[in-house]
């Protein structure tokens, strides 16, 4: 049998071999596989098996959701087969993040660098663009570009102490340029953003900062495919540097780590692993108060409900998402993405109308949310086509609004 880390294979293989390798690597079961994506253990083993032909568009798209593939090439093995319509849709913005990420300032200073405090309410403003109404990511990419370089330059010219405070600022850059560029065509920009977020964590000797950093590397590693075991060892060793007696900051980031930890069994399937991590989240949501919501984490008693549904679904233990409310979280971002989370439930169980509604929601909430999620994409793509006759004039108005063609 092939190498499953020879590119070669990955192009020669057929396209049953490449989603049996994609699935095996991810460490899932023909049968979760198979529920995640609303089809049975059968249809499944038979795509495997190449008894059936690749699907169309929409159900390629939920097949590289679902095993963490970053292009559909990797599934389909014809890099002309693409997923444009339905995902990495670039944002207008994106090229000037890009060139900020990818743009060195090489020279001798010549000018006094911010100071870290005057910097520190430059990120805490981006933050409450983020976090804001409207157009998130159209906001935050009006002020990063800036609020990058002027970060990197007092990195640079700061020392000691000044320096280190500079390194958390910059660290909380990074993460905004990642979450910026989730869902945009550059995967490798992902994976630079969070590790140069990480070496500045590392760089400041700030154990708060490197649990920040933690919690976004675990998104990175899910991105890239990386196994469950090394996103929880991360989680795990970012914890231990925390005591839960220190205070709300450092109580918050360590029962984060642990949300992280749940939502990386729950993707494998490891329903026990994971209810333990949720049920530590929790019991640091519960000492916090149900008042208590991090400033940019939003770690907090609604986040760690919200993301319970998220376990629930990739669990296959769907059950009702009726009982969810988010309209306390203090982030429309947020809110938009756990709206698109009870679409998922729903779309799991086979409610077509439920799960338009929540995507018309999540639009409302946080349009650039919604327009760049792969789920909400593929969905509404898969209802124009599929979908009753009483939704589908709202998918498509959604498809229009977020420029989703049919296939």
């Amino acid at each position: 049998m092939p190498d499953a880390n020879d590119t070669t294979a990955e192009t020669t293989s057929t396209f049953a071999q490449r989603v049996r390798r994609a699935r095996e690597r991810k460490g899932m079961t023909r049968a979760l596989a198979a529920a995640r994506v609303g089809r049975s253990y059968e249809w499944w083993k038979a795509i495997e098996t190449g008894r059936l032909r690749m699907p169309r568009l929409p159900m390629l798209m939920r097949l590289a959701d679902v095993l963490d593939v970053s292009s559909l090439a990797e599934l389909t093995g014809n890099g002309r087969v693409t997923a444009s319509s339905y995902s990495n849709t670039a944002h207008p913005s994106f090229q000037r993040i890009k060139d900020a990420l990818t743009t060195y300032s090489i020279g001798v200073p010549d000018e006094e660098p911010q100071t870290p405090e005057a910097l520190a309410a430059r990120v805490r403003h981006a933050w409450q663009l983020w976090h804001g109404i409207g157009d998130h990511r159209t906001h935050v990419a009006d002020v990063l570009p800036a609020l990058l370089g002027d970060l990197q330059y007092a990195a640079r010219t700061w020392d000691g102490t000044q320096r280190r405070r500079v390194q958390v600022e910059l660290a909380q850059g990074y993460h905004l340029a990642q979450l910026y560029l989730s869902f945009q065509p550059a995967p490798e920009l992902v994976m630079l953003t969070g590790d140069r977020a990480m070496a500045a964590a590392q760089d400041a000797d700030s154990p708060l900062a490197v649990a920040g950093a933690a919690w976004y590397m675990n998104h990175v590693y899910r991105d890239a495919g990386e196994a469950h075991e090394a996103r929880v060892e991360l989680a795990m060793k970012a914890s231990e540097l925390l005591r839960e007696d220190r205070g709300d900051e450092e109580l918050a980031r360590w029962g984060l780590l642990h949300l992280a930890a749940a939502l990386s069994y729950a993707k494998v399937g490891e329903s026990g692993s994971a209810e333990y991590h949720w049920g530590k989240a929790d019991e640091a949501a519960v000492k916090l108060g149900a008042a208590y919501s991090h400033p940019w984490l939003i770690f907090g008693r609604g986040m760690v409900d919200a993301y319970r549904l998220t376990m629930n679904v990739d669990l296959v233990q769907v059950g009702s998402a009726a009982g969810l409310s988010v309209e306390g979280m203090p982030s429309a971002t947020r809110r938009g993405f756990h709206a698109i989370e009870q679409a998922r439930a729903y779309g799991l169980a086979g409610e077509d109308i439920a799960t338009v509604h929540f995507l018309t929601e999540a639009n409302k909430i946080s349009p650039e949310t919604a327009r760049y999620n792969v789920f909400a994409r593929s969905t509404v793509a898969d209802l124009v086509e599929s979908g009753a006759a009483a939704i589908r004039p709202t998918a498509r108005a959604l498809a229009r609004d977020w420029g989703v063609q049919a296939a």
